[in-house]
């Protein structure tokens, strides 16, 4: 069986870097980062660049925003590794084309279909949104909600996730 593996944390836990180790690991080449970013301003540029840098000329980059399974589904015959990072933004971005919950499930349950009959090792990258308050507003509540969702489905489809604290990998499955 291929390998799914997810990895979750919060704002500048390692994830990113601790996902790119990994996908290394798992293919020597038809390296496949897909990029979920739409970096709206400078800082965000260059948090782009900066995560760009850190990758080889081995990786091929696709962006992606909002149509993500299919990404998967085009793209895991031919790919020896997909990355994607991360499922935060994605979620984000789904949101900012329709504050449709309803829709957003749809999609999330498309990524689990495409991850399960994906053709490669997948790695994937998101942020851990539900320790905090409760939002006051509906927008901030249903990001949560949703993101929450994506998370748990993308946990139960892996055979391993990990759980990045302070830089640090602790496995929580697999």
């Amino acid at each position: 069986m291929k390998e799914v593996i997810f990895i979750i944390g919060g704002c500048r836990s390692g994830k990113s870097r601790h996902a790119l180790e990994t996908a290394e690991g798992l293919a020597e080449d038809q390296k496949i980062f897909m990029a979920t970013c739409i970096p709206h301003d400078e800082e965000m540029q260059q948090r782009v660049r900066r995560h760009q840098a850190e990758r080889n000329r081995s990786w091929q980059t696709i962006e992606t925003p909002v149509h993500l399974p299919r990404a998967i589904e085009e793209n895991s015959r031919r790919a020896g590794v997909l990355l994607v990072d991360c499922l935060t933004l994605w979620i984000s971005n789904l949101l900012m084309e329709s504050d449709d919950g309803t829709n957003v499930q749809e999609q999330i349950q498309g990524l689990k279909n495409a991850i399960q009959s994906a053709g490669c090792p997948v790695v994937l990258v998101s942020n851990e949104v539900g320790g905090g308050i409760v939002p006051e507003n509906r927008l901030a509540r249903l990001f949560r909600d949703l993101v929450g969702s994506a998370n748990q489905a993308v946990a139960e489809t892996a055979n391993r996730v990990v759980w990045m604290v302070a830089g640090i990998p602790v496995r929580i499955k697999g």
